[in-house]
């Protein structure tokens, strides 16, 4: 795939022009995770220049995050450390109840959010791990995401797996590729534990629930994403897009990768 040397400023044809020699499909399925900071340009400008790449006939998925409403995600857990009781309580009473029109996701960054905020912006249902996607093929991708399963086969992941989508990497690194998680699904008996987490009930309040799914892990993705670059030169797209340093690749092929890579280098495979 071609690589891309050269920086130049997002905006206009250029950035389309970026895209597509990084290896971007037009009519595709696009997966995006972007630091703004990193490409330097606005979420809006490179909204508009991913689409311009994709094309009328391409859809543009984001992750749209939640784990402002669970008291067993680590950022809960980061937040209430070292506190007393009573504070990590009333921490916990005030977080706000998940729901899919008008939640917001401030921890996928100002592209996902600009995204999902976009007219004619879809979103899957689960109050941890949903998306959001534009274009004709958001909504049969994003369709039955089972709030009982954060990124497997009954998640989006699986449904873009089955469309070939490419994953955008735009100035982020492999430990926020959320494709791999599909991979941890797919490893011979992944552990498993409990997700709490508050969701909007319909009297307009709020309703914790608990689950049990994968334990979710990506403290390795930095080191398989590294292993995945060298190993699949040949389908990785590498260059700059704006100031950014970036990668582009096959959804497919890097989870079917990152299976084995688990496989091999997880001790509680």
């Amino acid at each position: 795939m071609s690589t891309v040397t050269q920086p130049l400023l997002l905006g206009g044809e250029r950035a389309t022009s970026q895209l597509s020699e990084l290896g971007v499909r037009r009519g595709g399925v696009l997966l995006v995770h972007a630091s703004m900071r990193s490409v330097g340009a606005g979420p809006g400008s490179t909204a508009a220049a991913l689409g311009r790449v994709l094309g009328p006939e391409g859809t543009l998925v984001v992750p749209a995050f939640t784990p402002e409403n669970s008291d067993t995600s680590r950022s809960y857990l980061d937040r209430v450390r070292g506190l007393s009781t009573e504070a990590r309580a009333a921490v916990r009473a005030a977080m706000p109840a998940f729901d899919p029109s008008v939640t917001p996701a401030p921890t996928m960054g100002a592209l996902a959010e600009a995204v999902r905020r976009a007219p004619g912006a879809l979103r899957s249902t689960h109050p941890q791990t949903s998306f959001a996607a534009l274009g004709p093929a958001a909504g049969k991708l994003l369709a039955g995401h089972r709030q009982d399963c954060h990124l497997g086969e009954r998640s989006p992941l699986a449904r873009l797996y089955e469309a070939d989508a490419q994953v955008l990497m735009l100035g982020t690194g492999f430990d926020s590729c959320t494709a791999f998680h599909l991979a941890e699904y797919r490893r011979p008996a992944p552990p498993r534990r409990l997700y709490r987490c508050v969701v909007a009930s319909e009297n307009g309040g709020g309703s914790w629930w608990e689950y049990e799914d994968i334990t979710l892990d990506d403290s390795d993705f930095a080191a398989l994403g590294a292993d995945f670059v060298r190993a699949r030169a040949d389908a990785v797209g590498v260059g700059r897009v704006g100031a950014a340093r970036s990668h582009v690749f096959s959804l497919r092929t890097a989870v079917d990768f990152a299976v084995e890579w688990l496989t091999d280098h997880r001790a509680d495979g």
